[in-house]
């Protein structure tokens, strides 16, 4: 399941806050700051598709994220590369090289890091 892009925006505050109550929600947007029904509306959308929860700390929420920010971003690409890539990462890393304007520094930081995940499989 993914998150439309405000979701997207809460989860990462909610990432970078670990735990939150709306108020610390919304004073983590920058102004204009969305309203506490929008925020809401959002909380609850998210918790229906399982990927926040929340605490009850006297009257008020505190909401947490469930899922871990790198499996999201994992899977989000992985999504990306079966629909647009069709599966193949050698697709994926072609298109991103020619595509993405990289220096030769970036290339060679790239060709590095390839060289050590290479380095690991071998073993």
């Amino acid at each position: 399941m993914k998150l439309s892009k405000a979701e997207e925006q809460v989860i990462h505050h909610l990432w970078k806050l670990e735990k939150a109550f709306m108020k610390d929600l919304i004073q983590a947007y920058d102004p204009p700051r969305p309203a506490t029904t929008t925020i809401a509306t959002l909380l609850k959308r998210m918790k229906d598709k399982g990927f926040i929860d929340y605490e009850v700390k006297g009257n008020a929420r505190q909401y947490f994220a469930l899922i871990d920010k790198s499996d999201y971003f994992k899977n989000q690409f992985s999504g990306m590369l079966r629909n647009f890539f069709g599966n193949s990462a050698t697709q994926f890393a072609s298109f991103f090289t020619k595509s993405a304007d990289l220096t030769q520094k970036e290339l060679e930081d790239l060709r590095e890091i390839i060289d050590q995940e290479i380095a690991k499989k071998s073993l």
